[in-house]
Protein backbone atom coordinates (compact mmCIF):
# COMPACT_ATOMS: atom_id res chain seq x y z
CA UNK A 1 0.00 0.00 0.00
CA UNK A 2 1.25 3.35 -0.95
CA UNK A 3 2.15 5.96 1.52
CA UNK A 4 -1.00 7.99 0.19
CA UNK A 5 -2.90 5.45 1.45
CA UNK A 6 -1.52 5.27 4.58
CA UNK A 7 -2.14 8.62 4.80
CA UNK A 8 -5.69 8.36 4.25
CA UNK A 9 -5.96 5.66 6.70
CA UNK A 10 -4.73 7.79 9.17
CA UNK A 11 -7.14 10.75 8.19
CA UNK A 12 -10.32 8.18 7.81
CA UNK A 13 -9.01 7.23 11.57
CA UNK A 14 -8.43 10.42 13.30
CA UNK A 15 -12.23 11.81 11.70
CA UNK A 16 -13.77 8.31 12.93
CA UNK A 17 -12.35 8.92 16.06
CA UNK A 18 -13.09 12.80 16.54
CA UNK A 19 -16.87 11.34 15.81
CA UNK A 20 -16.84 8.31 18.02
CA UNK A 21 -14.67 9.36 21.10
CA UNK A 22 -16.38 9.97 24.38
CA UNK A 23 -14.33 9.36 27.84
CA UNK A 24 -17.87 9.41 29.41
CA UNK A 25 -19.33 5.67 27.80
CA UNK A 26 -18.34 2.24 29.05
CA UNK A 27 -15.07 0.76 28.37
CA UNK A 28 -17.16 -2.42 26.49
CA UNK A 29 -18.73 0.54 24.84
CA UNK A 30 -15.96 2.11 23.33
CA UNK A 31 -14.33 -1.80 22.05
CA UNK A 32 -17.93 -2.31 20.88
CA UNK A 33 -17.53 0.59 19.24
CA UNK A 34 -14.29 -0.10 18.08
CA UNK A 35 -15.15 -4.03 16.65
CA UNK A 36 -18.34 -2.85 14.74
CA UNK A 37 -16.29 -0.54 12.66
CA UNK A 38 -13.68 -2.72 11.99
CA UNK A 39 -10.83 -0.72 14.23
CA UNK A 40 -10.47 -3.41 17.10
CA UNK A 41 -8.49 -5.85 15.14
CA UNK A 42 -7.39 -4.55 11.28
CA UNK A 43 -5.11 -7.13 10.56
CA UNK A 44 -7.58 -9.72 10.83
CA UNK A 45 -9.94 -11.03 7.46
CA UNK A 46 -12.94 -9.29 6.83
CA UNK A 47 -15.06 -11.84 7.65
CA UNK A 48 -13.28 -12.13 11.10
CA UNK A 49 -14.18 -8.63 11.81
CA UNK A 50 -11.41 -7.40 10.35
CA UNK A 51 -10.07 -5.22 7.39
CA UNK A 52 -7.43 -7.36 6.24
CA UNK A 53 -4.56 -5.15 6.52
CA UNK A 54 -0.96 -5.52 6.68
CA UNK A 55 1.52 -4.88 8.99
CA UNK A 56 2.11 -1.48 7.53
CA UNK A 57 -1.37 -0.21 7.76
CA UNK A 58 -2.06 -1.88 10.80
CA UNK A 59 0.56 0.09 12.53
CA UNK A 60 -0.82 2.90 11.28
CA UNK A 61 -3.76 2.42 12.92
CA UNK A 62 -2.33 1.93 15.96
CA UNK A 63 0.36 5.15 16.08
CA UNK A 64 -2.80 6.88 15.15
CA UNK A 65 -4.59 6.05 18.45
CA UNK A 66 -2.06 6.78 19.89
CA UNK A 67 -1.40 10.23 18.82
CA UNK A 68 -5.02 10.96 19.64
CA UNK A 69 -4.50 9.66 23.42
CA UNK A 70 -7.55 7.33 23.41
CA UNK A 71 -8.00 3.54 24.64
CA UNK A 72 -7.09 1.36 22.13
CA UNK A 73 -8.60 -2.06 21.32
CA UNK A 74 -8.72 -4.89 23.95
CA UNK A 75 -5.58 -6.09 24.98
CA UNK A 76 -4.50 -9.78 26.07
CA UNK A 77 -3.73 -13.33 24.82
CA UNK A 78 -7.11 -13.11 22.66
CA UNK A 79 -6.62 -10.11 20.63
CA UNK A 80 -2.66 -11.19 20.44
CA UNK A 81 -2.56 -14.85 19.45
CA UNK A 82 -6.22 -16.69 19.54
CA UNK A 83 -8.27 -14.15 17.41
CA UNK A 84 -5.49 -14.59 14.36
CA UNK A 85 -4.91 -18.41 15.02
CA UNK A 86 -8.83 -19.30 14.52
CA UNK A 87 -9.06 -16.46 11.52
CA UNK A 88 -6.31 -18.89 9.64
CA UNK A 89 -7.29 -22.03 11.49
CA UNK A 90 -11.07 -22.48 12.08
CA UNK A 91 -14.16 -23.10 10.50
CA UNK A 92 -17.26 -20.55 9.79
CA UNK A 93 -18.79 -21.16 12.70
CA UNK A 94 -15.75 -21.12 15.15
CA UNK A 95 -14.81 -17.61 13.48
CA UNK A 96 -17.94 -16.27 13.97
CA UNK A 97 -18.95 -17.23 17.55
CA UNK A 98 -15.59 -17.06 19.08
CA UNK A 99 -13.71 -14.12 17.27
CA UNK A 100 -16.48 -11.59 18.23
CA UNK A 101 -16.50 -11.61 22.04
CA UNK A 102 -12.66 -11.32 21.63
CA UNK A 103 -12.23 -8.28 19.24
CA UNK A 104 -15.13 -6.56 21.43
CA UNK A 105 -13.18 -7.51 25.06
CA UNK A 106 -16.18 -9.31 26.24
CA UNK A 107 -13.90 -12.58 26.34
CA UNK A 108 -10.32 -12.63 27.76
CA UNK A 109 -8.06 -15.94 26.80
CA UNK A 110 -5.12 -17.52 28.20
CA UNK A 111 -2.53 -19.79 26.81
CA UNK A 112 -2.61 -23.48 27.75
CA UNK A 113 0.84 -24.80 26.42
CA UNK A 114 3.84 -25.28 28.84
CA UNK A 115 3.78 -28.49 30.86
CA UNK A 116 6.01 -29.40 34.19
CA UNK A 117 7.30 -31.51 31.64
CA UNK A 118 7.24 -29.45 28.14
CA UNK A 119 8.55 -26.58 27.97
CA UNK A 120 11.36 -26.27 25.58
CA UNK A 121 10.16 -29.42 24.45
CA UNK A 122 6.47 -28.86 23.62
CA UNK A 123 5.70 -31.21 21.58
CA UNK A 124 6.29 -33.77 24.73
CA UNK A 125 3.20 -32.68 26.38
CA UNK A 126 0.97 -35.51 27.83
CA UNK A 127 -2.32 -33.28 28.85
CA UNK A 128 -5.08 -35.82 27.47
CA UNK A 129 -7.64 -35.52 25.93
CA UNK A 130 -9.76 -39.04 25.62
CA UNK A 131 -13.43 -39.20 22.81
CA UNK A 132 -16.51 -39.03 25.08
CA UNK A 133 -19.35 -38.91 22.54
CA UNK A 134 -19.50 -35.31 21.50
CA UNK A 135 -17.00 -33.95 23.74
CA UNK A 136 -13.74 -34.61 25.04
CA UNK A 137 -12.37 -35.16 28.63
CA UNK A 138 -9.21 -33.36 29.41
CA UNK A 139 -6.58 -34.09 32.32
CA UNK A 140 -3.52 -32.74 33.02
CA UNK A 141 -1.60 -29.86 34.25
CA UNK A 142 -0.27 -26.77 32.44
CA UNK A 143 2.35 -24.34 33.92
CA UNK A 144 3.08 -20.62 33.28
CA UNK A 145 0.28 -19.92 32.52
CA UNK A 146 -0.19 -15.64 31.93
CA UNK A 147 -3.52 -14.56 32.94
CA UNK A 148 -4.97 -17.44 33.80
CA UNK A 149 -6.95 -16.02 36.89
CA UNK A 150 -8.63 -13.56 34.71
CA UNK A 151 -9.73 -15.57 31.24
CA UNK A 152 -12.74 -17.28 30.54
CA UNK A 153 -11.32 -19.09 27.73
CA UNK A 154 -8.24 -21.08 27.00
CA UNK A 155 -6.19 -21.70 23.89
CA UNK A 156 -5.37 -25.56 24.97
CA UNK A 157 -3.11 -28.08 23.41
CA UNK A 158 -3.41 -31.69 24.35
CA UNK A 159 -2.62 -35.16 23.61
CA UNK A 160 -5.52 -37.37 21.71
CA UNK A 161 -3.38 -39.75 20.43
CA UNK A 162 -0.34 -41.45 21.76
CA UNK A 163 -0.08 -43.96 19.60
CA UNK A 164 1.01 -41.64 17.09
CA UNK A 165 4.31 -39.64 16.67
CA UNK A 166 4.31 -36.77 19.13
CA UNK A 167 4.10 -33.89 16.90
CA UNK A 168 0.82 -35.70 15.12
CA UNK A 169 -1.50 -37.13 18.23
CA UNK A 170 -1.72 -33.31 19.75
CA UNK A 171 -5.34 -31.70 19.28
CA UNK A 172 -6.32 -28.00 19.49
CA UNK A 173 -9.27 -26.79 21.82
CA UNK A 174 -10.88 -23.54 22.62
CA UNK A 175 -11.27 -24.21 26.27
CA UNK A 176 -13.94 -23.21 28.64
CA UNK A 177 -11.91 -22.41 32.00
CA UNK A 178 -14.81 -21.36 34.04
CA UNK A 179 -16.21 -24.98 34.46
CA UNK A 180 -15.97 -28.35 37.33
CA UNK A 181 -12.02 -29.29 37.24
CA UNK A 182 -10.41 -26.61 36.35
CA UNK A 183 -8.03 -24.73 39.19
CA UNK A 184 -6.09 -22.12 38.62
CA UNK A 185 -3.47 -21.58 41.27
CA UNK A 186 -0.81 -18.22 41.14
CA UNK A 187 3.01 -18.59 40.49
CA UNK A 188 4.28 -15.35 42.77
CA UNK A 189 7.60 -13.68 40.76
CA UNK A 190 10.40 -12.03 42.09
CA UNK A 191 8.69 -9.36 41.24
CA UNK A 192 6.09 -9.82 43.87
CA UNK A 193 3.65 -10.23 41.68
CA UNK A 194 1.80 -13.50 40.18
CA UNK A 195 1.15 -12.65 36.30
CA UNK A 196 1.56 -16.06 35.98
CA UNK A 197 -0.37 -19.10 36.91
CA UNK A 198 -0.61 -23.15 37.43
CA UNK A 199 -3.70 -25.11 35.66
CA UNK A 200 -5.25 -28.11 37.02
CA UNK A 201 -7.56 -29.93 34.64
CA UNK A 202 -9.44 -32.83 36.50
CA UNK A 203 -11.62 -34.59 33.64
CA UNK A 204 -13.08 -31.14 32.33
CA UNK A 205 -14.96 -30.99 29.15
CA UNK A 206 -15.06 -29.54 25.74
CA UNK A 207 -17.21 -29.82 22.70
CA UNK A 208 -16.08 -31.65 19.77
CA UNK A 209 -17.48 -28.21 17.73
CA UNK A 210 -14.04 -25.96 19.21
CA UNK A 211 -11.18 -28.84 17.85
CA UNK A 212 -9.56 -25.72 16.28
CA UNK A 213 -7.68 -27.27 12.87
CA UNK A 214 -9.12 -30.56 13.47
CA UNK A 215 -8.48 -33.75 15.54
CA UNK A 216 -4.66 -34.38 15.66
CA UNK A 217 -3.22 -31.09 13.76
CA UNK A 218 -2.75 -29.26 17.18
CA UNK A 219 1.09 -29.26 16.65
CA UNK A 220 0.63 -27.26 13.11
CA UNK A 221 -2.18 -25.15 14.70
CA UNK A 222 0.14 -24.55 17.74
CA UNK A 223 3.17 -23.38 15.38
CA UNK A 224 0.35 -20.69 14.12
CA UNK A 225 -0.27 -19.50 17.42
CA UNK A 226 3.71 -19.57 18.60
CA UNK A 227 5.09 -17.76 15.22
CA UNK A 228 2.44 -14.89 16.15
CA UNK A 229 3.43 -14.89 19.70
CA UNK A 230 7.01 -14.36 18.47
CA UNK A 231 6.66 -11.59 16.27
CA UNK A 232 4.02 -10.12 18.48
CA UNK A 233 7.02 -10.34 22.07
CA UNK A 234 9.29 -8.79 19.24
CA UNK A 235 7.52 -5.68 17.76
CA UNK A 236 7.37 -2.40 19.41
CA UNK A 237 6.17 0.99 19.00
CA UNK A 238 3.68 3.88 19.73
CA UNK A 239 0.68 2.09 22.11
CA UNK A 240 -2.69 3.55 22.70
CA UNK A 241 -3.58 3.18 26.32
CA UNK A 242 -3.92 -0.64 26.96
CA UNK A 243 -6.62 -1.68 29.42
CA UNK A 244 -7.24 -5.59 30.37
CA UNK A 245 -9.94 -7.47 28.57
CA UNK A 246 -12.83 -9.62 29.69
CA UNK A 247 -15.49 -9.33 32.74
CA UNK A 248 -13.02 -10.70 35.29
CA UNK A 249 -10.27 -7.51 35.18
CA UNK A 250 -13.24 -5.69 36.06
CA UNK A 251 -12.87 -3.14 33.72
CA UNK A 252 -15.77 -2.96 31.39
CA UNK A 253 -18.42 -1.16 33.23
CA UNK A 254 -15.83 1.54 33.77
CA UNK A 255 -15.76 5.07 32.35
CA UNK A 256 -13.14 4.85 29.16
CA UNK A 257 -11.80 8.40 29.73
CA UNK A 258 -10.99 7.41 33.75
CA UNK A 259 -8.37 4.70 31.85
CA UNK A 260 -6.92 7.78 29.79
CA UNK A 261 -6.55 10.19 32.87
CA UNK A 262 -4.97 7.81 35.87
CA UNK A 263 -2.60 6.45 33.32
CA UNK A 264 -1.13 9.80 32.08
CA UNK A 265 -1.66 8.76 28.37
CA UNK A 266 -0.19 6.39 26.00
CA UNK A 267 2.90 4.85 26.28
CA UNK A 268 6.02 4.13 23.53
CA UNK A 269 6.69 0.00 23.86
CA UNK A 270 9.37 -2.13 23.43
CA UNK A 271 7.20 -4.51 23.10
CA UNK A 272 8.31 -6.67 26.02
CA UNK A 273 7.86 -4.65 29.43
CA UNK A 274 11.47 -2.85 29.01
CA UNK A 275 12.14 1.01 29.70
CA UNK A 276 11.34 2.70 26.58
CA UNK A 277 13.35 5.40 25.19
CA UNK A 278 11.68 8.24 25.68
CA UNK A 279 11.58 7.60 29.64
CA UNK A 280 15.23 7.01 29.53
CA UNK A 281 16.24 10.42 27.95
CA UNK A 282 14.34 12.22 30.13
CA UNK A 283 15.73 10.33 33.14
CA UNK A 284 18.62 10.93 32.22
CA UNK A 285 17.84 14.83 32.45
CA UNK A 286 16.41 14.52 35.54
CA UNK A 287 19.34 13.08 36.80
CA UNK A 288 22.07 15.69 35.16
CA UNK A 289 23.81 12.85 33.32
CA UNK A 290 21.99 13.83 29.64
CA UNK A 291 25.41 15.00 28.63
CA UNK A 292 27.69 11.83 29.66
CA UNK A 293 29.04 10.74 26.47
CA UNK A 294 28.71 6.85 27.19
CA UNK A 295 25.21 7.72 28.56
CA UNK A 296 24.45 8.89 25.52
CA UNK A 297 25.87 6.24 23.18
CA UNK A 298 24.14 3.50 25.07
CA UNK A 299 20.84 5.08 24.69
CA UNK A 300 21.58 5.83 20.85
CA UNK A 301 22.32 2.07 21.04
CA UNK A 302 19.48 1.16 22.38
CA UNK A 303 17.68 3.14 19.75
CA UNK A 304 19.44 1.29 16.67
CA UNK A 305 19.04 -1.54 17.96
CA UNK A 306 15.14 -0.87 18.20
CA UNK A 307 15.07 0.61 15.25
CA UNK A 308 16.92 -2.51 13.21
CA UNK A 309 14.30 -5.00 14.67
CA UNK A 310 11.41 -2.54 13.80
CA UNK A 311 12.59 -2.82 9.75
CA UNK A 312 13.28 -6.44 9.84
CA UNK A 313 9.58 -7.01 11.06
CA UNK A 314 8.53 -4.07 8.29
CA UNK A 315 10.53 -6.20 5.91
CA UNK A 316 9.26 -9.41 6.66
CA UNK A 317 5.41 -8.69 6.89
CA UNK A 318 6.60 -6.91 3.14
CA UNK A 319 7.60 -10.37 2.01
CA UNK A 320 10.87 -9.11 0.70
CA UNK A 321 13.93 -11.13 1.55
CA UNK A 322 12.23 -13.36 3.86
CA UNK A 323 14.43 -15.67 5.63
CA UNK A 324 11.70 -17.91 7.34
CA UNK A 325 13.29 -16.60 10.71
CA UNK A 326 11.61 -12.90 10.96
CA UNK A 327 9.65 -14.26 13.91
CA UNK A 328 12.55 -15.67 15.88
CA UNK A 329 15.25 -13.23 15.25
CA UNK A 330 12.72 -10.49 16.40
CA UNK A 331 11.84 -12.24 20.03
CA UNK A 332 15.82 -12.31 20.31
CA UNK A 333 16.33 -9.11 19.22
CA UNK A 334 13.33 -8.08 22.23
CA UNK A 335 15.35 -10.11 24.60
CA UNK A 336 18.42 -8.03 24.17
CA UNK A 337 16.72 -4.53 24.20
CA UNK A 338 14.81 -5.79 27.51
CA UNK A 339 18.09 -6.25 28.84
CA UNK A 340 20.01 -3.20 27.08
CA UNK A 341 16.97 -0.84 28.20
CA UNK A 342 17.53 -2.38 32.05
CA UNK A 343 21.73 -1.89 31.52
CA UNK A 344 21.03 1.59 30.74
CA UNK A 345 18.38 2.67 32.89
CA UNK A 346 21.21 1.09 35.97
CA UNK A 347 24.00 3.15 34.28
CA UNK A 348 21.79 6.18 34.75
CA UNK A 349 20.69 6.11 38.26
CA UNK A 350 24.15 4.59 39.44
CA UNK A 351 24.01 3.10 43.21
CA UNK A 352 20.31 4.01 42.86
CA UNK A 353 19.85 0.94 41.36
CA UNK A 354 20.83 -1.39 44.18
CA UNK A 355 17.32 -0.12 46.59
CA UNK A 356 14.35 -1.59 46.46
CA UNK A 357 11.95 0.15 44.25
CA UNK A 358 9.71 1.49 46.85
CA UNK A 359 12.72 3.22 48.29
CA UNK A 360 14.25 4.21 45.05
CA UNK A 361 14.38 8.48 44.21
CA UNK A 362 13.26 7.57 40.48
CA UNK A 363 9.69 5.89 40.93
CA UNK A 364 11.21 2.70 41.10
CA UNK A 365 10.88 1.71 37.49
CA UNK A 366 14.25 0.76 36.73
CA UNK A 367 14.09 -1.72 40.04
CA UNK A 368 11.09 -3.28 38.40
CA UNK A 369 12.61 -3.84 34.97
CA UNK A 370 15.57 -5.32 36.33
CA UNK A 371 13.79 -7.87 38.42
CA UNK A 372 12.29 -8.24 35.28
CA UNK A 373 14.12 -8.44 32.87
CA UNK A 374 15.45 -12.46 32.51
CA UNK A 375 11.47 -13.31 31.82
CA UNK A 376 11.66 -11.93 28.07
CA UNK A 377 14.61 -14.78 27.20
CA UNK A 378 12.32 -17.35 28.79
CA UNK A 379 8.68 -16.72 27.54
CA UNK A 380 7.56 -17.47 24.36
CA UNK A 381 10.10 -20.30 23.43
CA UNK A 382 13.92 -19.20 25.49
CA UNK A 383 16.13 -17.77 23.44
CA UNK A 384 18.34 -21.07 23.46
CA UNK A 385 15.63 -22.86 21.48
CA UNK A 386 15.11 -19.65 19.02
CA UNK A 387 18.39 -20.23 18.31
CA UNK A 388 18.27 -23.75 17.74
CA UNK A 389 15.14 -23.21 15.25
CA UNK A 390 17.50 -21.05 13.26
CA UNK A 391 20.49 -23.22 13.65
CA UNK A 392 18.43 -26.02 12.13
CA UNK A 393 15.92 -24.31 9.54
CA UNK A 394 17.66 -21.36 8.14
CA UNK A 395 21.46 -22.02 8.61
CA UNK A 396 20.71 -25.80 7.89
CA UNK A 397 22.52 -27.13 10.61
CA UNK A 398 22.43 -30.48 11.74
CA UNK A 399 19.43 -31.19 14.08
CA UNK A 400 20.29 -32.70 17.54
CA UNK A 401 20.31 -36.44 18.07
CA UNK A 402 17.14 -37.87 18.90
CA UNK A 403 14.62 -40.89 17.84
CA UNK A 404 12.62 -40.74 14.71
CA UNK A 405 9.79 -38.69 14.05
CA UNK A 406 8.09 -41.19 13.11
CA UNK A 407 8.48 -43.01 16.94
CA UNK A 408 5.05 -43.70 18.41
CA UNK A 409 4.81 -41.14 21.70
CA UNK A 410 4.32 -44.05 23.94
CA UNK A 411 7.67 -45.34 22.88
CA UNK A 412 9.23 -42.94 23.44
CA UNK A 413 11.56 -41.63 27.06
CA UNK A 414 8.89 -39.74 29.30
CA UNK A 415 10.12 -36.62 31.13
Amino acid sequence: MSEINLEEIKAELSEWIKDNWDPEITVSQWWKCLSDSGWSATSLPVEAGGKGWGRSETGTVTSTLFSHDVVGPPTGLGMMLAAPTIAMHGNPDQIERLIPPIIDGSIAWCQLFSEPGAGSDLAGLQTRAVKDGDEWIITGQKVWTSGGHLAEKGMLIARTDIDAPKHQGITYFAFDMDQPGVEVRPLKEMTGRALFNEVFIDEARVSNDDVIGGIGNGWAVANTTLMVERSSLGSGGPQPVAVPAGGKAGRLDRKVGDFVSSLGGNVESDGGRGLDIKWLSDLAQKVGSASDPVVRQEIVKLHILGEVNRLNMLRAKAGGSRTGAEGNLAKLAMSELVRRSRDVGNLIIGADGMLSSAESSFDGRVQEATIFSPAPSIYGGTDQVQRNIVGERVLGLPKEPGPSKETPFKELLQN
